[in-house]
């Protein structure tokens, strides 16, 4: 109704305007009396039309800064759950929000930046995780940036423990090996002799000093487990914990090395 009632204003005001010109050319009162008329007939226009602007601003204002605290509001919540992972407790970590995509690969990205770097703390070979497990790790810096290569990419291969009994693996690009898995899906390959069954958890095995991959956090599940004869280990298919298209907040894992030395044990007793 506004915009229609609008529309009809300016088409009158026009109709105005076109008749004083007529008036003007025919030999009609002077150029003032037309400029005082003028001003008449487009002075509410001006004023309408600004107002209108000024709604329209103060509108835009109002839904970005709607838009704003409800971005602030999710990544708090983010920050929360990520803080309260119970896998992650006792961990260092320093937040921080994905802010650009890198190389893609038929699975999805393969890298991302995020807005933390060195001025921040952020270091090469630093694990980054979310609040569901393992992202990946640190592989480039900038004061005020870092570049994560994402578990899943051809370039990073993770040590990990399937199942209950802990059988050795290690997990990758699901491109990479004999087997090609679908879109979205890792590759297992077992290390040892175990039993590795549909519906085992995946986590790090863990890296001497925790860098880059602490132990015990989450990879993913298996999904499904290889029948090739001959094979000496078992191999298989782990759909990630994390979906690497859906990153946002994650958390850089601030390990450090042990300083104090571990204490020896006497067998026997």
């Amino acid at each position: 109704m506004r915009r229609t009632s609008r529309r009809r204003l300016l088409l009158a005001l026009l109709a105005l305007t076109l008749l004083l010109m007529s008036f003007d050319l025919a030999g009609g009162p002077g150029p003032g009396l037309l400029r005082s008329a003028a001003g008449a007939a487009f002075g509410p226009l001006e004023s309408l039309v600004t107002r209108s602007r000024g709604g329209g601003e103060a509108s835009t204002r109002g839904l970005l800064d709607t838009a704003q605290r409800a971005r602030r509001s999710v990544e708090e919540q983010q920050v929360s759950r990520l803080l309260a992972a119970s896998d992650l407790a006792g961990s260092a970590l320093l937040p921080a929000r994905v802010v650009a995509v890198g190389r893609q690969s038929a699975a999805g990205p393969e890298r991302v930046t995020i807005d933390v770097g060195s001025r921040d703390g952020a270091r090469v070979d630093q694990c980054v995780v979310s609040a569901d497990g393992l992202v990946g790790r640190v592989v480039a810096v900038s004061p005020w940036t870092a570049d994560v290569l994402l578990l899943g990419s051809a370039d990073l291969v993770v040590g990990v423990r399937v199942g209950a009994t802990g059988t050795l693996g290690s997990v990758g690009s699901g491109g990479a090996g004999v087997h090609r898995r679908p879109a979205g899906l890792l590759n297992l390959e077992a290390v040892q002799r175990g039993t590795v069954r549909d519906g085992d958890p995946v986590t790090t095995l863990g890296s001497a000093g925790g860098s880059p991959f602490p132990a015990g956090l989450p990879v993913g599940e298996v999904t499904a487990v290889d029948t090739a004869r001959g094979s000496l280990a078992a191999t298989g298919a782990v759909r990630p914990a994390v979906d690497p298209t859906a990153l946002d907040v994650v958390g850089v894992v601030l390990s450090t090395t042990r300083s104090v030395p571990r204490a020896a044990v006497t067998g026997g007793t």
